[in-house]
């Protein structure tokens, strides 16, 4: 059986299981997260989505 997720959604869920469990303050959710936003505006923003792409490719074992 094959169950998609969207990465968002993982890295949500990770998210909150460090701030309920790993006592991360939810200030530094929010300021990882819009670091995250602002740089996706950069020149870096294509390596890191390609780089990321490779590897979700590498985790689910389509190599390409």
């Amino acid at each position: 059986m094959t169950v998609s997720l969207p990465l968002v959604f993982v890295l949500g869920l990770i998210a909150w299981a460090a701030i309920k469990f790993l006592g991360v303050r939810l200030w530094v959710a929010v300021v990882i997260a819009l670091f995250g936003f602002w740089l996706s505006h950069t020149f870096l923003a294509p390596a890191i989505e390609s780089g990321t792409r490779s590897g979700v490719g590498v985790v689910n074992g389509t190599h390409h």
